[in-house]
This record gives C-alpha cells, structure tokens and sequence, in this order.
C-alpha cells in the first residue's frame, strides 16, 4: 500500500475507509462541488470523481481529501494524475454496461499494465467486472494484484433485481457486490474497496464480509442539496466506524 496516500493507507488498514463517488457521467460543475464538499464535513476518506481538468481543480479547491479520478483509458488517468489527482480508478464500467458493452479479463488487465506504465508510482484502483463469473472475478483480481494494483473494487449493483422495498430491499440490492468482496478479500492481500448499491444498512455487511471499506455514489449524489448530502455521509461514516469497532474486537 505504499503508494497510497497516508490517509488512504490507514483507513484500509482500519478497514473503515469511505469513498464519496460524484459519477463518471457527472460533469456538472455544481453537482461535483456539492458532493466533494458533503464528502469533506461528513468524513468520508476520499472522493472519486470524472476525469476532467476542471472537475479535479473544483474538487482540490472545495474539500481536503485525496482525489481519485475515474475512466477507462489509460492516458485519461495519466492527464488527471498530471492535473493533480491523487490516485486513479480503473471502473464505473455501469455507463457502459448501459450500451450492451462488457469488459473481459484480458481487457482490464492490459489497461492496468498500461496504466501502470504511465503512471508507476500512482496508486491505482481496479473494478472487478462483475459481469464475469464469481470464480473468474477472483483469478483476475489476484492477476491484478500481481501486475501492480493497489486497491480491488467489486460491484454488482446493475445485477442485482431486488423485490422488496425497505431494509430487505437494501440487502438483496448488495448481495452481488458483497458476495464479491466475500470471495476476492479472501485471495488478495491488497484492500478491497466494496462498492455499487451499498447504503448505511449494508455498509457493516460489507466489513463483515472481509472489505476494507466502501465505496458509494447514487445513495450521496442523486440528492438535491448538500445538508442532505452531508448527512447521508455521516450516516455512512458511523455506520462504518461500528462494524469496523466490532471487527477489530472480534479479532483481537
């Protein structure tokens, strides 16, 4: 984890750590100010916002927390890094998946082999399609992991088809990504940053199941004001910081 920011590094190793996600679609300037600034006073770890000069320079000038810029091409992450993001994620495929397009395994690994080489002393974070097999979702996130990723994303929100509203609805709108986290925490040794249809009721859920953090968008930004925003953050953040609390004391 040595090319994490500092913050970053001990949030995973707290396992508690909380990333604030603007969209890889959302290029409104108001909408990334709001969220940036929601994430910063309601204690999330880090933001993750689209990869645009303009964005990144919003982001740095409204909140104190590292930035991590999103896309699918590598020379897109290489420009954001030089435009002063912090770290980049290779995701957010659900803009994607939206036109019928899929990713294989052979696909994700030479972007982040290409990524690597653009950027080799930049932390970068993959998301593990979950379009692939659970079994194939593992082998790639350990190739991954050998070829230089420091952080694994899972997903799973596009798949899930919940049938019940409430609580219940949470939970089985999750069940994708958590199963991911479950599988892939178990066979890397780098932090897996669970993500995709989470909220404060199963963001413990995703702790438990061997995550060392989360990662949330639509729960935070597709609300309308920043009091809200804010709130939502910090419903997550302690919802995060007691699973966390309970896993540290079962394991000790």
């Amino acid at each position: 984890m040595s090319r994490l920011p500092v913050s970053l590094r001990n949030a995973f190793s707290r396992r508690n750590a909380l990333k604030i996600i603007s969209g890889i679609q959302n290029f409104d300037r108001e909408s990334v100010k709001m969220v940036v600034q929601a994430a910063d006073r309601g204690g999330a770890t880090f933001v993750d916002i689209a990869a645009d000069a303009e964005l990144i320079a919003i982001a740095k000038a409204n909140c104190s927390l590292p930035i991590c810029v999103s896309a699918i091409e590598a020379h897109k992450l290489a420009e954001a890094v030089a435009q002063g993001a912090d770290l980049v994620e290779i995701g957010n495929y659900d803009r994607y998946y939206a036109q019928g397009r899929e990713f294989s395994a052979d696909e994700i690994i030479a972007l982040t082999i290409e990524t690597r080489a653009l950027l080799p002393h930049t932390a970068i974070s993959v998301t593990v399609p979950h379009t692939l097999p659970l079994d194939q979702q593992i082998t790639l996130a350990e190739k991954l992991e050998a070829i230089g990723a420091d952080i694994i994303q899972t997903e799973g929100g596009t798949s899930a088809a919940p049938v019940h509203a409430g609580v219940l609805g949470a939970i089985e709108k999750a069940a994708p990504t958590l199963a991911a986290a479950h599988a892939i925490s178990r066979a890397v040794s780098i932090p897996v940053l669970c993500a995709s249809g989470l909220s404060n009721v199963t963001a413990p859920m995703a702790i438990a199941a061997g995550a060392s953090g989360i990662g949330v968008g639509s729960a935070v930004n597709q609300l309308h004001d920043v009091v809200s925003m804010i709130a939502t953050v910090r419903a997550l953040r302690e919802s995060l910081e007691m699973s966390s609390n309970i896993a540290s004391a079962i394991e000790a």
